[in-house]
């Protein structure tokens, strides 16, 4: 049912980092994106895979984890990604990205929830020092980046506090908890 992977799908920020993805089911991820929705039908999206340990470490150092936990500059040596997905427009198909790197983000999420895999989308890149060390084309521009690998942690989905906080935290038995908005407060009467 879609809903059981939706709460399956929750931020993971941690990962046992030696058990590897395999390239097939990376490919198998984004084929889901590829047949999702894309505004206009343009399908501007292109992908980079890694699942290799050197390249991960190439692409981890330009990424910021869980701006809410202050004290946590992200996974250690031992719980970082085993994979990444990062997610390209190429801007000589459209110059501008509206919402497929969302819709495409999703899918790949909503699919790796099914097969037991942990993933986080993370927006907070240092794109030109990225595209630098991979050596990623101008024409590309870069979106977003999935971190992912067999998630090494769990999250809980609780209702937001009285004064509407919604910032994530980690409790003392290290629970992911993430507070949500009531559904009658965030459906507005016409």
């Amino acid at each position: 049912m879609v809903r059981d992977l939706v709460l399956k799908n929750r931020s993971c920020r941690r990962f046992y980092q030696d058990i590897k993805i395999e390239l097939k089911t990376l490919r198998e991820l984004i084929d889901l994106a590829r047949l999702s929705a894309s505004a206009g039908n343009l399908q501007p999206l292109k992908y980079i895979l890694s699942n290799d340990s050197q390249e991960n470490s190439l692409i981890f150092p330009h990424l910021s984890w869980a701006g809410y936990l202050k004290d946590w500059i992200g996974p250690c040596e031992g719980d970082m990604p085993s994979a990444y997905i990062i997610i390209l427009g190429d801007t000589e198909i459209s110059k501008s990205i509206d919402c497929d790197h969302g819709i495409a983000a999703q899918s790949i999420l909503l699919g790796a929830a099914e097969k037991g895999i942990g993933g986080c989308i993370i927006g907070s890149i240092k794109r030109e020092e990225l595209r630098k060390v991979l050596n990623i084309s101008s024409q590309y521009k870069i979106l977003l980046v999935l971190a992912l690998g067999k998630p090494k942690e769990t999250a809980v989905i609780e209702q937001a506090g009285q004064k509407g906080d919604i910032e994530y935290w980690r409790d003392s038995e290290d629970i992911h908890r993430v507070p949500k908005r009531t559904l009658d407060e965030i459906i507005i009467d016409a």
